[in-house]
């Protein structure tokens, strides 16, 4: 079983002061399962996107019908998220004045060296962003439990108890989070749209760099359109 807690070095970083974490509401990360502080949990999916403008007339209607569609089938909360970062292209710049340095025709080592130039130049104009898309869905342990009025009240004021100490409800929690999963996952597909749920480290990945907006780090998730659904993830 794979997990992480925030209070690691990896993901607070060195430097953060500790006080820091008193405001984060993340407890750990279980197999790509995020736990709150509150017991709740969440999963977190990478979703592709769609050049809506490009498509006909007829294909946008049928797009907006069952975007509708899929959000009247709800019976769940759901956040959608567009994280937009900007691209750090030094490395591929470095790369470029290596290749150029070894390149023996002179025409090619003048071309790559105008063109590296020219990508230079364009970053230090204007900032080049990459957009990613992703779809949380929540499960509240208080859910499973609400015709018992004794058990929904000790929840609400300690449901991390019962992620801490049971494994075994907790993996019926993790069941019950998936259903949703594949709701989600059967609604969207049928608009061409590709989802994947984040492992740990991809959720690692992209809580560092919500809470650390202006640094630079390599995105270590994915292109979505090679992801493969993990339907029975952790089942």
């Amino acid at each position: 079983m794979s997990t992480e807690n925030l209070h690691q070095p990896s993901l607070a970083g060195k430097k953060q002061n500790p006080s820091t974490l008193e405001y984060v509401d993340v407890k750990e990360i279980r197999d790509g399962v995020v736990i709150l502080n509150d017991g709740s949990l969440r999963a977190i999916l990478a979703v592709s996107s769609i050049n809506f403008d490009l498509k006909a007339t007829d294909e946008q209607d049928a797009l907006i019908i069952r975007y509708q569609q899929f959000l009247n089938s709800l019976d769940f909360p759901i956040q959608i998220l567009l994280s937009s970062r900007r691209i750090n292209l030094a490395p591929y710049l470095e790369k470029l004045k290596e290749r150029e340095a070894g390149q023996v025709n002179e025409l090619m080592r003048m071309q790559i060296y105008e063109y590296r130039n020219f990508i230079q130049n364009l970053t230090e104009v204007q900032n080049i962003m990459t957009k990613s898309f992703y779809i949380t869905l929540p499960f509240f342990p208080i859910e499973q439990d609400k015709k018992n009025l004794f058990k929904g009240i000790s929840r609400i004021f300690s449901p991390d108890l019962v992620i801490k100490h049971n494994q075994e409800q907790l993996e019926t929690y993790k069941s019950q989070l998936f259903q949703r999963i594949d709701h989600v996952v059967a609604g969207l597909s049928g608009m061409g749209l590709r989802l994947a749920i984040l492992n740990t480290e991809e959720t690692i990945e992209l809580l560092y760099n919500s809470y650390n907006p202006n640094l630079h780090s390599n995105n270590i998730i994915n292109n979505i359109e090679s992801m493969e659904i993990q339907n029975t993830l952790s089942r």
